[in-house]
């Protein structure tokens, strides 16, 4: 099988550094988003779930991307993973339900853009149900198209002026969290305040309902390990520095949430600040003033658009993939002569998202992690699979803990998959969004049969 890495001429690739910035931003991207913990929740349940999240949730995807880029480090990722371990009929649909749902996660990012600048122009700003007027909306949707077209031009010069991207906005994005961080813990009885609020959130369990919403939440935030494979051959010595990122990055991203809500819910945790709509710059006001409320709304704008920039990057790159193995039209293969950037791809990717932005936040989080889940079910199969099937594979970064760590890897996250699946059919205003994504893996077989002539050809 010839290496799609050979396919994409004059590569300008990324390293270590920059490959850690653009984890950050396919991950994470800052605090931003974990809001709705504390409101729909309470402040101990979000305390647990930023704790536990990434031990049964984050760590376990983290290890099996890193043993599978190593080995596999191909344009197309986890596509290629999927389909070297279980064949054709499998890896298009890992590769069409990533398609699905990373339609979906990109337009996140604009709509948190949007809220997040709405601290400075209210008129911007959504009611209480999340609604507005015709005029808002259009303007919101106008504002978050031009986020898009910026994030496309430098998609358009290629991965390594993304990766210089992402070390500049992390940089600004954190810098903002620990002024932030520290101003909060260190006022007066803040501990103590914070330990309060956390003891007494735990003496009561949290509704199903919104349980559902919380982990969504929480999922989405620690989710997109094994979503910076599908560049891997833009990345220097890949088979080295995913390994290395990947050690870098968890612990950063947990204490990037972890910090700075502990600090938070000292402060208070009343359901009006703790919220999509008011959120991170009005805790901030609170802890430090006016000045450091805007200081992290203007933070909040770079993590938006870092978090899209990056994502960009990943999501062209896996149409790229399938159409060059004939499971999406050929048009989609076409790269750049210049820095080899699979520029339609690229365009379909922004085209597509622009459809999904007029979307609420929480209405796209909860199908986002819902088509994500059922496509990385697919890529643990292949980690335990292709360990059968190919175990003299070169693997420069292995699961540790021989059998009993593999399993382990592959057996948390699934079982965080049911919990969420189970809290969404138990709530009712998520079952609209749980046929959508039935609705979508289902299409998967029908992309496979519609398209598997040209395939062969």
């Amino acid at each position: 099988m010839q290496s799609s890495r050979m396919m994409q001429p004059n590569l300008r690739k990324i390293g270590l550094l920059p490959l850690i910035g653009v984890i950050f931003f396919t991950v994470s991207g800052g605090a931003y988003g974990i809001e709705p913990l504390v409101g729909q929740l309470n402040a101990a349940w979000a305390v647990v779930l930023i704790v536990v999240t990434p031990i049964l949730w984050g760590l376990p995807i983290s290890m099996m991307a890193a043993e599978l880029s190593s080995a596999m480090p191909e344009e197309g990722g986890y596509y290629f993973w999927v389909r070297a371990a279980m064949g054709n009929f499998w890896g298009v649909q890992e590769g069409w339900w990533t398609i699905c749902y990373t339609a979906v996660d990109m337009a996140i990012y604009p709509v948190l853009f949007v809220n997040y600048l709405a601290y400075f122009l209210p008129s911007l700003a959504l009611d209480e149900k999340g609604s507005s007027s015709w005029q808002v909306f259009f303007i919101r949707w106008l504002l978050a198209i031009l986020l898009i077209v910026i994030a496309l031009a430098v998609n358009w010069k290629g991965a390594r002026a993304v990766g210089g991207n992402a070390v500049v906005s992390g940089v600004l994005v954190l810098v903002p969290f620990v002024i932030l961080a520290i101003a909060g813990l260190a006022k007066s009885g803040a501990s103590r305040a914070a330990w309060s609020a956390i003891t007494t959130g735990l003496a009561g369990g949290p509704d199903a309902g919104l349980l559902a919403l919380g982990l969504s939440v929480v999922l989405w935030n620690y989710s997109g390990w094994d979503n910076v494979s599908t560049f891997a051959g833009e990345v220097t010595e890949p088979q080295r520095n995913y390994p290395r990122a990947f050690l870098v990055a968890l612990p950063l991203i947990v204490l990037c949430y972890l910090l700075p809500l502990i600090a938070g819910i000292a402060v208070t945790t009343d359901p009006s600040v703790w919220n999509e709509s008011a959120g991170w710059p009005v805790i901030a006001s609170l802890i430090g003033g006016s000045r450091l409320g805007a200081l992290i709304a203007i933070a909040a704008l770079v993590s938006s658009w870092a978090l899209f920039n990056s994502q960009l990057l990943y999501v062209s790159r896996l149409p790229y993939a399938m159409a060059r193995d004939g499971w999406l039209p050929a048009v989609l293969a076409k790269v750049s002569s210049r820095n080899g950037v699979p520029t339609a791809a690229l365009l379909a990717s922004c085209a597509v998202t622009a459809c999904f932005v007029a979307f609420s936040f929480g209405k796209l989080v909860v199908i986002d992690i819902l088509l994500y889940a059922a496509g990385l079910a697919l890529e643990l199969v292949a980690l335990i699979a292709l360990r059968i099937k190919n175990p003299t594979m070169g693997r420069p970064f292995r699961v540790p803990g021989g059998r009993v760590g593999l399993a382990l890897v592959a057996i948390c996250p699934m079982l965080v998959i049911c919990v969420v699946f189970w809290a969404s059919v138990k709530d009712a205003a998520a079952k609209s969004q749980l046929l959508i994504v039935i609705f979508l893996i289902v299409s998967g077989p029908l992309v496979y049969l519609l398209r598997r002539r040209f395939a062969r050809a």
